[in-house]
């Protein structure tokens, strides 16, 4: 046994790719004639994490040159990621062996899982209990991207830091959107009585850099709730349709959640709009899942998704900042730089009157410009004037860029800086 034991993944990994689990299993069969092996590909087995956890004990088998991928990232430090591995695991009393491998499967890369257990009662009870756990999210973000989730706890710390307080809206608007969603949430039994669907679409319109993405991070952080985000229905070896199932797939797996679509308008085209919409309407129930998009272009959104009622049956329109929003937004800039680049009062209103038509992206802009001009010359020119001007060269700015199409922004990256 130590010799076939020693030659597993390289003897496994030799076969032709159709036939890799197949022979893995066989193997695993002659190994352990007198227990059960259970095979599975399905990404939400996370044994790591899940051994991370402490959810069970685990150490790597000895006898095989277990394989895994360190990667690094600057705020986390470096990660270990299993390839191939195979593990002594001992579960609720349970001794397993569990291996892992990878390799493609058609055009896709994936990781291949065995399960080893004194029967199938245990290898299935431990199977489920691994994605499971996985499914849940706790303390992090689900991004969706190249057709897999993967959490990221640096992206959660971003919405973390987002909250209504420093949200400038109509009060109006901030106040009806806080209650439609802390409502909704709180009425599960109310629905269910009356034979309504508890789920919901809200849709969040307008131009970029007016406040949508600062309100979804402010709405996540607010009901603490999972948040799963897709980036993209898009990969180089699945389809969109399969994408746009698995997306919806989790969701249904961690209710109640909240399942963002930034930029709709981008991430549905023509060849996937109608599995979209089935996904949407609820083949499977999507009870607790609130779907929330934002787009900039409305009028590129097909009438069946943006007009029909049952699939998006709130929507909230962001506008310009009128006069008093860009009063408090530059208020709230103004009160938190250093006293020599403050603005008076009289520069305050002077700024706000000059300032018509900017979003609050482009008013960020003329704080964050100004700042650099002024620290690149300090004292030669007061804050005041400096503003002024940038204001002139912001205007051309956005008269050039209404010219020509601005780009998608991320809910997890300052485009729409709105805070």
């Amino acid at each position: 046994m130590p010799d076939k034991l020693h030659t597993f993944f390289t003897d496994g990994l030799s076969q032709p790719a159709n036939a890799i689990s197949y022979e893995c299993t066989l193997r695993l069969t002659s190994l352990y004639p007198d227990r059960y092996v259970l095979y599975g590909s399905d990404f939400d087995f996370e044994l790591d994490q899940f051994i991370a956890g402490e959810h069970c004990r685990a150490v790597l088998n000895p006898k095989i040159a277990n394989h895994f991928s360190t990667g690094f990232i600057k705020a986390e430090g470096l990660s270990h990621e299993p390839v191939d591995a195979w593990y002594h695991v001992l579960w609720q009393e349970h001794e397993l062996e569990v291996v892992l491998m990878t390799f493609h499967d058609g055009q896709c890369k994936q990781t291949h899982y065995w399960v080893v257990a004194e029967s199938q009662t245990t290898a299935n009870r431990f199977f489920f209990d691994v994605c499971e756990w996985s499914t849940e999210v706790r303390g992090e973000v689900l991004v969706f991207e190249e057709g897999y989730w993967s959490k990221s706890n640096t992206l959660f710390d971003s919405i973390r830091s987002s909250n209504f307080d420093n949200l400038v809206l109509p009060p109006r608007l901030k106040q009806e959107i806080q209650d439609d969603f802390a409502q909704f949430f709180a009425s599960r039994e109310v629905y269910e009585k009356h034979g309504v669907p508890w789920k919901r679409g809200v849709l969040l319109i307008g131009p970029p850099g007016n406040g949508k993405s600062h309100t979804v991070k402010a709405l996540i952080n607010s009901l603490n709730l999972p948040c799963l985000y897709v980036k993209s229905f898009l990969s180089e070896y699945r389809n969109d349709q399969r994408n746009i199932k698995a997306a919806f797939k989790r969701a249904r797996q961690t209710t109640p959640c909240i399942l963002v679509l930034e930029d709709l308008d981008s991430l549905i085209n023509d060849k996937n709009r109608s599995f979209f919409l089935n996904e949407l309407d609820g083949f499977a129930a999507n009870t607790g899942v609130v779907v929330l998009a934002t787009t900039n272009h409305p009028e590129r959104l097909d009438p069946a998704i943006l007009n029909r009622p049952s699939r998006f049956d709130r929507k909230y329109h962001f506008e310009l900042p009128g006069q008093e929003e860009r009063a408090t937004y530059i208020r709230i800039w103004n009160r938190d730089m250093e006293p020599d680049l403050r603005l008076s009062a009289i520069g305050i209103a002077d700024i706000v009157a000059v300032t018509e038509g900017y979003s609050f992206a482009y008013l960020k802009e003329l704080f964050l410009s100004s700042m650099m001009r002024w620290i690149a010359r300090p004292g030669a020119e007061d804050m005041e004037t400096i503003m002024r001007e940038q204001c002139h060269i912001l205007r051309e700015q956005m008269t050039n860029a209404l010219a020509s199409e601005e780009r998608p922004s991320d809910i997890f990256t300052d485009d729409d800086a709105d805070e």
